[in-house]
């Protein structure tokens, strides 16, 4: 029997809690025990690529936040479904927003160091850690030693080193995390993991985020909007898994018998395509609209519209 569960999932209170002023010392916690410094949040910036859609499968903030030094955007996405192209599409979003809070007519200097940290509930890659960090540095080829600002630049950027200028991406792959919370920021993880805060976890912004999202001390319409929220995350993880089943097992096939004629290379290669077409066929069965089936097929509007039936 499952375990009800006592407390709001993070990806409802990023939608809808975590936003306010009066909670930003949850997320602060968080941001703080995950970058090991004390974070500040100053404002949530509210962008083209950070509006509330109903219909999206993944959650996501953009903050402006302040450390010892600087100020900078962190954008926080949460992420359920897989997604192969998933890290050029984290890149294309921190571009994106580095190039929208850059001032028309203003140096290139002023561009703000963006943090992407993503939550990730599938399994991204191949890798066996839990937590992965991307930065930037530039290495000789020869002399193999690494790149450095000189003193003018420090003063310029008010930074030290060139690896501070560039965005960082975290990638916080949940699912592998084995439920052992060795430090405050394995706590934070139990938690994203399980819904669940021990006692004995002292991270901060725990005991902020045990109190306030605490699922029975919601008003009574946010309770039934949260449970409907979550009966959504069911039935659209149900289409998928019915729809990537089904369009594989189809597409398996195909793949096969063309494969013994013309080789095994072309039979694998039309089988992924059959695979997707089938996968967006079924998807459009179930009544998911085109935007969905896009960002669950990787197709383009214009290849769904080909493959659908007119009526479709």
């Amino acid at each position: 029997m499952t375990k009800k569960r006592k407390l709001i999932t993070f990806d409802w209170a990023i939608k809808r809690l975590l936003r306010s002023k009066a909670n930003f010392g949850i997320l602060e916690g968080f941001l703080s025990e995950l970058l090991k410094e004390d974070i500040t949040i100053l404002d949530v910036l509210e962008s083209e690529s950070n509006k509330d859609y109903k219909l999206d499968k993944f959650n996501r903030v953009d903050l402006k936040v302040r450390n010892s030094k600087q100020e900078i955007i962190i954008i926080i996405e949460i992420q359920y479904d897989r997604e192969y192209d998933y890290l050029q599409r984290i890149f294309y979003g921190v571009s994106k927003t580095a190039i929208e809070h850059l001032e028309e007519n203003e140096a290139y200097s002023g561009i703000t160091k963006v943090i992407s940290i993503n939550i990730l509930y599938f399994d991204l890659g191949s890798g066996s850690d839990y937590i992965y960090k991307g930065t930037t540095r530039f290495v000789g080829l020869h002399n193999h030693d690494l790149l450095e600002l000189n003193a003018k630049q420090k003063q310029l950027f008010k930074k030290d080193s060139v690896e501070a200028l560039y965005p960082e991406y975290y990638l916080i792959k949940i699912n592998r995390f084995n439920d052992i919370a060795k430090d405050t920021l394995d706590e934070w993880i139990y938690f994203l993991k399980n819904e669940e805060i021990k006692a004995s976890f002292t991270a901060k912004g725990l005991k902020e985020a045990e109190e306030k999202f605490s699922i029975m001390k919601l008003p009574e319409d946010e309770q039934k909007a949260y449970e409907h929220y979550q009966d959504d995350l069911h039935y659209q993880a149900s289409i998928f898994e019915s729809s990537f089943g089904d369009g594989y097992y189809e597409g398996e096939v195909i793949g096969i018998e063309k494969g013994k004629v013309e080789g095994k290379a072309e039979g694998i290669e039309i089988g992924i395509e059959q695979t997707t077409k089938n996968i967006a066929l079924n998807l459009a069965k179930e009544g998911a609209t085109i935007e969905i089936i896009a960002k669950v097929t990787g197709l383009s509007e214009s290849d769904i519209k080909q493959i659908l039936p007119i009526n479709g």
